[in-house]
């Protein structure tokens, strides 16, 4: 069996920066553990399959892997998936430049804004499908430290302090005083083993303000060794997360802000997402995930 295979290169207006993605059509026919061992070939942070959707009026169904897991939820394949499919429709790009993507996940069904403008890549953006809950990260500092080879004194800045987020996978949220620093982290070892592996935490996103482009407000690094992924270039459910401790931290008002966070540089896969955070009644009311996506690479995989 031969089935359509398309790589897209997410959170990024242009081929080979930002997040790989690997999206297998047709795949009604695979169970979960062909899936996996289709992703592990693949080796990419995570691959997509799409099957039909259990409701008619939606896009697609999708399951998501790592190398090593099944994820309930992921950013930047949501964000691939969709502009991969509204690239389909009949029309798109040649006078129609707006699609809405419905799609099936384990986590819930997600809503995906797609729109294409003159001399930009599509972009995607849509609801998280859960909030995230945030909790203090019961981890002593020095141990977070030695986890990733950095200081103490580089753990944190102002009142921004470490903590867990829980959506449809649970991250470290972990500041950090400089880029600089940020650069010489590494998941070192047994130390890292001891510290987020035994919390049951799926990866660590380190962050910073100091940032590349002006642009920018926050620049970060995600972990997560665990599930197959030494490093990610970008990472829309840990950002989800981090929207939580950023409108904590930063007391964001009531109203609509946006943040732009860049990730992916010390990989040389430079990358950007957009968070849109509502906050209503001095609480996180809702959060919005968008980036760009571009097509790379097309084929067939034989099963």
């Amino acid at each position: 069996m031969a089935l359509p295979y398309h790589t897209l290169d997410v959170f990024t207006e242009r081929a080979f920066a930002g997040n790989p993605l690997a999206v297998v059509l047709e795949a009604d026919g695979l169970d979960g553990a062909v899936m996996q061992t289709i992703a592990r070939e693949f080796n990419l942070s995570e691959t997509v399959f799409v099957l039909k959707p259990d409701n008619p009026a939606h896009n697609a169904r999708m399951r998501i892997f790592t190398p090593t897991t099944e994820l309930a939820f992921a950013g930047h394949p949501t964000v691939g998936t969709a502009v991969l499919l509204a690239a389909s429709r009949p029309g798109f790009g040649q006078g129609v430049n707006e699609a809405l993507i419905v799609l099936e996940l384990a986590a819930g069904i997600v809503r995906v804004g797609v729109k294409l403008r003159d001399g930009s890549a599509p972009y995607a953006e849509f609801d998280a499908p859960k909030l995230p809950e945030l909790t203090r990260l019961d981890i002593d500092t020095d141990d977070i430290a030695a986890a990733v080879g950095l200081l103490p004194s580089e753990i944190g800045f102002a009142n921004h302090a470490p903590r867990l987020a829980r959506t449809a996978a649970t991250f470290a949220l972990v500041p950090v005083t400089s880029r600089e620093a940020l650069n010489r982290a590494a998941p070192n070892g047994s130390y890292w083993s001891q510290t987020f592996t035994d919390e049951g935490v799926v990866g660590a996103f380190f962050y910073c303000r100091d940032c590349i482009h002006a642009s920018s407000s926050f620049h970060a690094r995600m972990f997560a060794p665990d599930s197959g992924i030494p490093e990610d270039p970008a990472t829309g459910s840990a950002a989800i997360g981090f929207a939580a401790a950023l409108a904590d931290f930063d007391g964001l008002p009531d109203g609509v802000h946006r943040r732009n966070i860049e990730q992916g540089y010390a990989m040389h896969r430079p990358s950007l997402m957009t968070l849109t955070i509502e906050v209503k009644g001095g609480k996180v009311d809702g959060i919005r995930l968008g980036g760009h996506a571009v097509r790379v690479m097309s084929g067939m995989i034989e099963v």
